[in-house]
């Protein structure tokens, strides 16, 4: 029994946002997709969920029909069970992932961001894993005090900050 490694990329829509992670049973759909609409009244969202059994389906849902059908195919390429991917508008992360991950499905989030992402998979004869992410980019430095205060400054202009 081998193993091969696979790289699945992710490239997330401008203005979007996209978490990826692990939960087990079949009303995980239902529960992501109430969670969310719970914590941002206004949230565009589409999810999708990869069963481990059964029939093996790519279950989805969402508000947004793009996003959903993005969510959907993209899990597919993915295609790791358990796995569950959400492309979400009108909201960050740090909106949703503490309520996510009270979802009593959620094992795991294995990132939440808006920047491109690779996921690596390893499959073997019976099936595929999420070994991790690559979430953006590799660091190029350090900040200084201009990118400390440009920091500040964009916190402040977003509305996370006084």
């Amino acid at each position: 029994m081998g193993v091969e490694i696979k790289v699945i990329n992710i490239d997330v829509p401008k203005d979007t946002q996209v978490i990826i992670g692990h939960a087990g049973f079949i009303k995980t759909v239902e529960d992501l997709h109430e969670c969310l609409v719970n914590c941002v009244p206004n949230i565009k969202f589409g999810l999708a969920f990869a069963e481990a059994s059964g029939p093996c389906l790519i279950r989805h849902s969402g508000n947004d029909e793009e996003l959903e059908k993005l969510a959907a195919e993209k899990l597919f390429e993915i295609a790791a069970g358990h796995t569950f991917l959400i492309f979400m508008r009108n909201a960050y992360p740090i909106n949703v992932v503490p309520r996510l991950k009270e979802v009593p499905e959620v094992a795991n989030i294995y990132c939440a961001t808006g920047n491109p992402v690779q996921v690596i998979v390893a499959e073997t004869d019976q099936g595929r894993g999420i070994l991790g992410v690559i979430d953006g980019f590799k660091s190029k430095g350090i900040e200084g005090e201009k990118e400390i205060q440009e920091r500040k400054e964009f916190l402040r202009k977003i509305g996370y900050k006084l």
